[in-house]
């Protein structure tokens, strides 16, 4: 009985000794998974995420930046203040900029009655009908490089309510196509999750149901501008 009482003295005297260290390297490791360094576009940054704008990475702004990150698909997913989080919070700037006025520089034609126009540069979409307005704009997510979404005028001619993808092996709701392949279609995506589509113009389920019903095959379509980082 006293050997047993000894080894199980023992035994016990490792897992107390094994338990701290088990916890401490667990904490070690969670803090690894955020990025501490300050990033290039720490200021930026900051300010977007309404953070104390001093340019010096802290626990705070690290959690704030990985949500921001998860949230919308952006890897890695360490905090860090990193030129692809930057630019994403750039396009999302523009966007909001562009308010209910789109197509102020008049870069989308206004003389062909009802056209859906896409703006590469700032990811937005829009309906008018001449000068007027009539949907949107909305946030889009296009083509990523190597696979960009074309420029140029389009006329939708396939609308499919819910179209299989045999390229993706994807259902592709509310499509509608406009240039050998590509396509608005709904994604449950975020519209702003890098690097982008494989060429079509996604968007949320409501938008492209709202362009599903305001479309028609034949309707024009002009895509202009380059996404950022293509």
């Amino acid at each position: 009985m006293t050997g047993i009482r000894k080894r199980a003295a023992v035994v016990g005297a490792v897992v107390g000794m094994v338990a701290p260290l088990t916890v401490a390297l667990g904490g070690t490791a969670q803090a690894a998974s955020c990025n501490v360094t300050t990033g290039p576009y720490q200021r930026q940054v900051e300010k977007f995420l309404g953070r104390t704008v001093d340019g010096r990475q802290s626990a705070a702004d690290c959690a704030a930046i990985k949500a921001f990150q998860a949230k919308h698909g952006i890897t890695p997913t360490r905090g860090y203040a990193g030129p692809l989080t930057w630019q994403v919070m750039s396009i999302m700037n523009a966007q909001k900029a562009a308010g209910k006025n789109p197509n102020k520089a008049g870069r989308c034609p206004t003389n062909k009655g009802r056209i859906a126009c896409v703006d590469l540069t700032r990811q937005l979409s829009w309906i008018q009908d001449g000068s007027r307005l009539t949907y949107g704009p909305v946030a889009v997510r296009t083509g990523k490089d190597g696979t960009e979404t074309r420029t140029g005028s389009k006329k939708i001619y396939q609308r499919t309510l819910r179209h299989w993808s045999t390229i993706y092996h994807v259902w592709m709701p509310y499509t509608q196509f406009f240039d050998g392949g590509q396509a608005f279609h709904s994604v449950t995506k975020s519209m702003w999750n890098p690097p982008g589509s494989g060429g079509c113009v996604n968007m949320t389920d409501k938008d492209a149901k709202a362009y599903w019903n305001l479309l028609r095959n034949g309707d024009d379509v002009f895509v202009y501008g380059r996404k950022p980082g293509t």
